[in-house]
Order: structure tokens, then C-alpha cells, then sequence
């Protein structure tokens, strides 16, 4: 090493550290989620907490400080029989953000897999804020758990302009499903079979919770009844403290 780059070196290390505020911070949220943000929610939660930078220098120091998200799985649960009752056009043509509350809502079924058996999730999210606007679970991904979250989700007789998108599995072809959606005024629609770019929010959405609370921390639950009050706690606070983009 030439003596010039060596004392520049050194000398580097003598500096008090710009960033010591802004990487304590980083570390922090880090620690908080379990090594589950990567550096695009850690830089949204930043900014929250009035740490205005740029994502950039946020993906900068994360390198240095050598922290990185934990990599997702792919969820295994699939609800798609085939053509086996209504389909309906894709309204949404990938843009998911409302410009208001219930204009664009996503719904769907993830399951989780413990040595017990199987939990199933049936959430309804708003694509105004991402909010969760309500949920059901279930030991069976079966008719009665989408009747059910319709039912918690759009309790008024009538939603004008909203829109409900959802893929094209079994429970969302059915009959009753787009006779509920008709008579609340709710238009129905569906993403095209095969392509995950249209299910971007409700994958974004599932990917991020099983990352926070259940991939990796399976052995810690006991019961499926454990690992529901989990599930429903962590709603709960997601939608406390949800991270909106500014």
C-alpha cells in the first residue's frame, strides 16, 4: 500500500463520524424488525421519524454497516381450479394506489403451514394507504372465510367507485361472491392468470408479514392458535403505525 493512501487512511479514521446520528437510527429499525426491512422500508421509516435522505445514501450506509434484509419465500397456497364460475376484466392494469379510501381494494388467501395443520389468511387492503380495512382466518381456505371478511370489510349497503381486485381463484368466481360485490355496488375484478405483476400489492403485502413474524420463527409457534393471536396482533399494529410513502 503506498504510504500516501495509508495515511490517508488513517486519518479518515480520526474523523468524527458525519453519519453516527443517521446510522444509529438505521440499526435501530433494523433491530426492531428482526432484519426484515431492507433498505426501501427502512429509508420510508426514516422519513417518518423526519430523516430527510436520499434512498440511496440510506442503501449506501446499510452496505457499510453490512445489513440486509432477510430473503422471502414464495408462498405455496393456490386457490385457482380453473374456469369454474365468473371472471371479471383487470380494472386495475397494475396501478394500485387509490386516491381515496375503498376506491381500489385488494383481497386474497395466503396460507400458513405449522406441523399442527394450516392457517389461512383472507385479508381486504386499501390501496389508499394500505391499510388492512379487515381480515378472517381460517383452518380451511373454503367458501364460508371470503363470505365472512366481505361481510367485516364492506358492513354499509353501498360503495360507489369501488373496485375489489383479486386473482382468479375458485372462491372469487363463485356465484355468491359477485352477487355480495353487485348488491354493495362493488365492481369486481381480477388479475390475468399467470401474471404475478398484477397481484403487486397483495404479494408485496403478504411477502413483507410472513418475512416479519413467521418465516424463520415457525418453531416458536406452539399451536395454530398461537400463531393466529400472532397474526391478528401484528394487524393490529401494522395498521397503527402503517408506513406511508410521502
Amino acid at each position: 500500500m503506498p504510504r500516501s493512501t495509508y495515511y490517508y487512511q488513517v486519518k479518515q479514521l480520526d474523523k468524527p463520524d458525519k453519519n453516527k446520528a443517521i446510522k444509529a437510527e438505521i440499526q435501530a429499525i433494523y433491530d426492531y424488525h428482526k432484519g426484515n426491512y431492507g433498505y426501501r422500508r427502512i429509508y420510508l421509516e426514516l422519513r417518518n421519524r423526519g430523516f430527510f435522505i436520499n434512498h440511496k445514501k440510506v442503501q449506501r450506509l446499510m452496505t457499510v454497516m453490512d445489513l440486509a434484509a432477510r430473503i422471502r419465500r414464495k408462498r405455496k397456497y393456490a386457490s385457482y381450479k380453473g374456469e369454474v364460475g365468473k371472471k371479471a376484466d383487470n380494472l386495475i392494469k397494475r396501478q394500485f394506489e387509490g386516491s381515496k379510501p375503498y376506491e381500489k381494494c385488494y383481497t386474497d388467501v395466503t396460507e400458513f403451514a405449522l406441523p399442527e395443520g394450516k392457517l389461512y389468511l383472507s385479508p381486504v387492503l386499501d390501496g389508499y394507504n394500505s391499510e388492512i380495512i379487515d381480515f378472517t382466518l381460517s383452518r380451511s381456505p373454503d367458501l364460508k372465510q371470503v363470505q365472512t371478511m366481505l361481510a367485516k370489510a364492506f358492513p354499509a349497503d353501498l360503495y360507489s367507485g369501488t373496485i375489489l381486485h383479486s386473482d382468479q381463484g375458485w372462491q372469487y368466481q363463485h356465484q355468491s361472491y359477485h352477487y355480495f360485490l353487485e348488491t354493495k355496488g362493488i365492481r369486481p375484478s381480477m388479475s390475468r392468470k399467470g401474471n404475478s405483476p398484477d397481484n403487486g400489492m397483495r404479494e408485496s403485502f403478504f411477502g413483507v408479514l410472513k418475512t416479519e413474524m413467521f418465516y424463520g420463527f415457525e418453531k416458536s409457534f406452539k399451536s395454530l392458535d398461537q400463531l393466529e393471536k400472532a397474526i391478528t396482533v401484528l394487524q393490529q399494529q401494522t395498521n397503527q403505525s402503517k408506513i406511508k410513502r410521502t
